[in-house]
């Protein structure tokens, strides 16, 4: 009798387990709430504005106490400039896009605008697919007119002061000014973005960081007309790793000095990046004027140049187009840079430039299996007040100072 109740009562706890594991995941992990941004008004042509639609989806999403995913079908979603506001009773956001976003046609709209898609004191959001067109070139051809008419333009996504954001599979077409900012934030992680522009728009950097804390970008391409990564005072602990940057202006630490309170640049890590015919590859640039802003703990490793003008620099006296230019003497502090499995060529005979301050030389600068040709030949080095170390084989030879 009792082996035959253990047998009974043996697929009814498997039951009752099994009711309570589902209750506990759908209750105790909290049900998602979706907000399809068509159910507010919004309208897949391209040609009505949608603005108050998504401003009140996000509305309702961030007012959730559970979970929520604002949805945007497939189609083009007119949108002017806009503002994605926290604090949000939801604890988690998903920003699912599988349509694109266009601006006005007019640059204008924008054009006067900071930002054109702007999230601001959030926590727990995701970003994740679609592509963001701005429609940049308008104002582009403006800048180049020389004329004095034409506005500064907007970034197209602004991340500020916020927490625990992921930006997935995203892409950024034709962006007016910066593509992707993020500034005064926490643990941001972007995977599979691709940032599209011409090689020549002005200012159009695909990813920039400053003021930000434990920020990761993994498997991106960047293609555009300015820096593809630029790194800007206080960041710390950066890892950027597979990517393929070009054209476009390298990746960039700075520019630094801009202010004398500064803060430093510290923890950058760089990994298995390809550049191709871009301006620069690996940059450090500051301006030459007292600053009290520094970097410090930086690791170039395992990239690859093919047919970059300056594949490795230090400028501590950037001044581009030697325009309005201080001419005093930096005050950042470089140090402690590696540059580690470099490989590939310059279209310039000076493959590695280390153009140091005077008053605050580069200190524990490490070459490590470095091999940079121009044109199928030995290319050179330059070094001005730049101290560290060579190991292994180095080409071309180092000129560091021990």
């Amino acid at each position: 009798m009792v082996k035959f109740a253990s047998l009974f009562l043996s697929p009814l706890l498997v039951l009752v387990v099994s009711i309570l594991c589902i209750t506990c995941i759908k209750f105790c992990a909290g049900a998602t709430s979706t907000y399809n941004v068509l159910s507010f008004g919004a309208k897949p042509n391209g040609v009505k504005d949608s603005t108050q639609a998504f401003l009140d989806a996000w509305a309702a999403a961030c007012g959730a106490v559970d979970a929520a995913r604002i949805y945007i079908p497939k189609g083009r979603y007119l949108l002017r400039p806009l503002a994605f506001n926290g604090p949000c009773k939801s604890p988690h956001i998903t920003f699912r896009i599988d349509g694109t976003l266009v601006a006005p046609l007019d640059y204008r709209v924008l054009g006067t605008a900071d930002n054109w898609l702007d999230f601001q004191g959030v926590s727990g959001v995701d970003i994740v697919g679609g592509a963001l067109d701005a429609r940049g070139s308008a104002l582009w051809a403006c800048k180049a007119s020389a004329t004095n008419s034409c506005p500064g333009g907007a970034t197209t996504l602004s991340i500020t002061y916020s927490s625990n954001i992921k930006v997935i599979g995203l892409l950024s077409l034709n962006s007016q000014m910066f593509h992707i900012v993020v500034n005064h934030c926490q643990n941001v992680e972007m995977r599979g973005v691709k940032v599209m522009a011409a090689g020549d728009s002005p200012n159009t950097d695909g990813i920039h960081v400053q003021q930000s804390q434990n920020v990761a970008i993994f498997n991106s391409s960047i293609r555009t007309g300015d820096d593809c990564v630029s790194i800007g005072p206080g960041t710390q602990n950066l890892w950027i790793e597979r990517m393929a940057c070009g054209p476009g202006h390298g990746i960039s630490i700075g520019s630094l000095a801009k202010d004398l309170e500064e803060d430093g640049v510290k923890n950058v890590t760089v990994k298995q990046v390809a550049f191709t015919n871009t301006q620069n590859g690996l940059r450090i640039k500051s301006w030459a004027r007292p600053s009290s802003g520094f970097v410090q703990g930086v690791q170039f490793l395992n990239v690859v140049m093919q047919n970059v003008q300056n594949p490795i620099i230090i400028d501590q006296n950037y001044c581009p187009h030697n325009i309005n230019c201080p001419g005093r003497v930096s005050g950042v502090k470089i140090s402690d840079v590696v540059y580690r499995g470099i490989k590939g060529t310059s279209a310039t005979v000076v493959a590695m430039k280390f153009d140091c301050s005077p008053r605050n030389p580069c200190k524990g600068i490490r070459l490590e299996d470095v091999n940079l040709t121009y044109k199928n030949q030995e290319a050179k080095s330059s070094c001005s007040n730049a101290n560290g170390k060579s190991v292994g084989k180095v080409l071309p030879d180092s000129c560091l100072l021990k």
